[in-house]
C-alpha cells in the first residue's frame, strides 16, 4: 500500500499551506511557535515527512489568522479542477 505522504491529493493541503504560510510573511520558526511545537514540525511537514490530520490543519490554518473552512474548500477546489 502506498503511503498517503505521497498522494497527490494530500499534498495539495500540505502545499497550500506552506504558501499561505510563506505569502503571508511567517517563518516555520514563527509558525512553530505559535503551535507550541519545535521548528521542526513545520519542516517535516512541509517536507512531507511527517503526515498532518484534519485537525492539525484546522490549527495550523488558525495559527496563521486564516478561516481554516476557506482554506479547505480552496484546496478541494484546486483538487477538483485538477
Amino acid at each position: 500500500m502506498t503511503s498517503t505522504l505521497h498522494d497527490a491529493n494530500y499534498r495539495a493541503f500540505v502545499t497550500h499551506l506552506a504558501a499561505l504560510r510563506t505569502r503571508l510573511g511567517v517563518t516555520q520558526t514563527d509558525l512553530a511557535q505559535r503551535l507550541g511545537k519545535p521548528q521542526s514540525f513545520v519542516s517535516k511537514m512541509e517536507r512531507f515527512e511527517r503526515r498532518i490530520d484534519p485537525e492539525e490543519f484546522r490549527t495550523i490554518a488558525v495559527a496563521l489568522g486564516a478561516d481554516p473552512a476557506l482554506e479547505f474548500t480552496t484546496v478541494v477546489s484546486q483538487i477538483q479542477r485538477n
